[in-house]
């Protein structure tokens, strides 16, 4: 390398291979066949030594975002439903942003090597790692704005169009969620590719970038906001008209409404069915205005510094004053960043860029997920979270009711054992639980008792005479029979009607027996 004619830091281009991506070079013509070469990575060059650090932070808080999004796509996987409140679009877009986030700590992991050589960039072909990490980010954005537009749609075709989206509408969902975005990384790789350019992931080069990559997203991306911003213009209108509706068909009344076609509402009516839906959705509004958003900002701070390092290939006259400075000091860098602020884009811009991309995945934890999660959670790894007092009946085989095959008795399902073996020596059946007391010894009331023959006290469950209360909104009231029907007492268990001067233990019926057949 003695042997180069260009001035420190740069190099001869001559004396280099045409390995590597050799687009990605930042050479200048200086006349007589001599091109001299920036060395690379070209943004150790135009930026200060925190851009490094700054990348590197932003790819811890994507991995922290990585983790956020598969405790959800776990807490989904494993708890009920009742804790999760699963949906197919909240799921498939936290895939998405997963995919996006191993984008950036794919690179952090494997720490690979940016430069083919001392003036060329890797890219695709030449570092695994570095088709590996662009094939994520652009699948994972691709997809995130996909999701994104499902979610604006149906939130749309609900509220808007009180349109039920069932399966059909997943099906498509599925269809198009997935479909375009691995079509669109095919194409974006096979006429594009990816390369080292702004830090440790791989991005998308710029040849046919715009046709094939930031076009077709920007066109999702805007149709998103478009449709979000719909959704709230029709909002606002339905709030405004139910302020003008005094219809007193709509006001304090509870009754039930046909709301089979939105034509047939009052204004109070759709206003109340918005605002719920709305309540219950939210939080999807909510991350689908920040997901669009980071993809938008991401995609027109990327091109814009795309097309000026560009221009700066084709017209060496932009960096001349930079160029000449880095030669003059030395290769001193910090003497002429000041000169460099033009021809690339700010660091805070760009760190506020990583740093939103890094935390979508932190969004969605906070918005999508549920305290439920945690509960449920502690409920499936703690034993003494399952360790509850439930019970279930099985079949009693006692001694001295052999033969009745309907009596049951109650087990703690913890401890194996009867509640009267834990709570009370007593045997529970269905006409005597042990006397009138719950299954932990509280008394459920004060009921009349009978006398046995062996002086025993049995709960009289056929005394009490229930009271008939009339529905509030009944129109009509009890009858009494037309015709006397008569029964024998002992056949039905029900009681007799006490004679006078009889006695109340006369063909008394034993309420351990009841339930023989």
């Amino acid at each position: 390398m003695s042997s180069s004619r260009c001035p420190t830091p740069f190099l001869e281009e001559t004396l280099f291979t045409n390995g590597g991506f050799v687009d990605g070079r930042l050479c200048q013509e200086l006349g007589n066949g001599l091109s001299c070469c920036l060395p690379c990575p070209m943004t150790d060059w135009a930026y200060p030594d925190r851009f490094v650090t700054l990348g590197v932070a932003a790819e811890w808080v994507a991995v922290v975002g990585t983790i956020c999004c598969a405790f959800l796509l776990v807490s989904w996987a494993v708890l009920p439903v009742d804790k999760t409140y699963r949906h197919y679009l909240s799921i498939c877009l936290t895939t998405a942003v997963l995919l996006m986030n191993l984008g950036f700590v794919v690179p952090l992991a494997a720490k690979p090597d940016q430069c083919f050589d001392r003036i060329t960039p890797n890219y695709q072909k030449t570092s695994s790692v570095c088709g590996t990490s662009g094939a994520l980010l652009i699948l994972g954005g691709w997809s995130g704005v996909m999701w994104v537009f499902l979610r604006a749609m149906s939130l749309h075709l609900q509220i808007c169009w009180q349109v039920v989206v069932g399966r059909n509408f997943m099906w498509f969902s599925q269809a198009l969620g997935w479909g375009i975005p691995v079509l669109g990384v095919i194409l974006a790789l096979t006429f594009s590719g990816v390369s080292f350019r702004f830090g440790a992931t791989c991005h998308i080069n710029h040849k046919n970038s715009l046709a094939d990559l930031w076009i077709p997203l920007l066109i999702f991306a805007g149709l998103t906001i478009i449709i979000q911003f719909a959704t709230f213009g029709y909002c606002i209108k339905v709030y405004l008209a139910s302020l003008a509706d005094n219809s007193a068909s709509t006001e304090g009344s509870n009754l039930p409404s046909y709301t089979n076609s939105i034509r047939t509402m009052t204004p109070k009516q759709a206003y109340r069915r918005v605002r719920r839906v709305i309540s219950l959705q939210w939080r999807g509004i909510a991350i689908v205005l920040i997901i669009v958003s980071d993809v938008i900002f991401f995609s027109v701070v990327f091109v814009f510094q795309d097309n000026t390092v560009q221009s700066v290939k084709t017209d060496q006259n932009k960096a001349q004053d930079w160029i000449v400075c880095i030669a003059f000091s030395g290769g001193n860098k910090n003497a002429c960043l000041d000169k460099a602020g033009s021809l690339v884009v700010n660091i805070a811009t760009v760190g506020a860029v990583l740093l939103l991309l890094a935390m979508n995945g932190i969004w969605l934890v906070l918005l999508l997920g549920r305290w439920t999660m945690i509960t449920g959670w502690r409920d499936l790894l703690s034993p003494a979270s399952r360790a509850r007092r439930e019970f279930v009946s099985v079949d009693a085989r006692l001694d001295d009711l052999k033969k009745d095959t309907r009596s049951y008795e109650m087990l703690s399902r913890d401890t194996g054992k009867t509640m009267d073996e834990a709570v009370t020596p007593s045997v529970v059946t269905p006409i005597s639980p042990a006397h009138m007391r719950s299954p932990f010894g509280i008394p459920l009331g004060n009921q009349e008792s009978m006398t046995d023959d062996d002086g025993r006290r049995t709960p009289d469950y056929f005394g009490n005479t229930a009271r008939y209360h009339a529905p509030t909104r009944s129109f009509s009231s009890p009858r009494p029979p037309t015709q006397t029907v008569t029964w024998d007492a002992r056949e039905t268990y029900a009681p007799r009607q006490q004679q006078q001067g009889q006695s109340p233990n006369d063909d008394y019926v034993n309420p351990l027996g009841m339930n023989r057949i």
